[in-house]
């Protein structure tokens, strides 16, 4: 079975849902679903050369200005589910904005689909600030090209 990845070459981290991670209606809670979204953002900036120590060091970071979340199907305790995400904009200046697919390997279903947008700021103050040459010669050639899988 393909997996319809919405855009090509996506950065994959893969999550397995553990017991602790699941609500009352027995499946995946939301939280465990957001904690996803910045764990594989993290791993994702991390591969691409970019990590919290070099943030600190030039005093700024990427802060989250907007979620959006799509919940599709439920993810249960021991599913695998295969969390990708992209770059699919950076203006070099302000702002980066990431989408992201989690698809259960199981089935190929995909149970989440989500866009973050991020705002440059300086952790020293947590105002906005113009974004260093180290996150814009990074993360504006890694954006993806507007043409999807789909």
């Amino acid at each position: 079975m393909t997996i319809n990845w919405r855009y090509t070459n996506p950065f994959i981290k893969t999550w397995q849902v553990n017991a602790e991670q699941i609500d009352h209606y027995q499946h995946a809670n939301n939280v465990a679903y957001v904690k996803q979204l910045e764990t594989t953002a993290w791993a994702h900036s991390n591969q691409l050369g970019l990590n919290i120590e070099l943030y600190q060091s030039i005093d700024r970071g990427m802060a989250i200005s907007r979620h959006e979340i799509n919940y599709l199907a439920a993810a249960h305790k021991d599913d695998k589910i295969d969390c990708a995400t992209w770059i699919v904009a950076c203006d070099g200046k302000l702002k980066l904005a990431r989408e992201f697919q989690f698809i259960r390997q199981s089935d190929k279903l995909t149970v989440l689909t989500a866009r973050t947008e991020f705002v440059c700021i300086a952790l020293s103050t947590g105002k906005p600030k113009r974004m260093p040459r180290a996150f814009s010669d990074i993360y504006c050639p890694a954006v993806v090209k507007a043409q999807t899988n789909e």
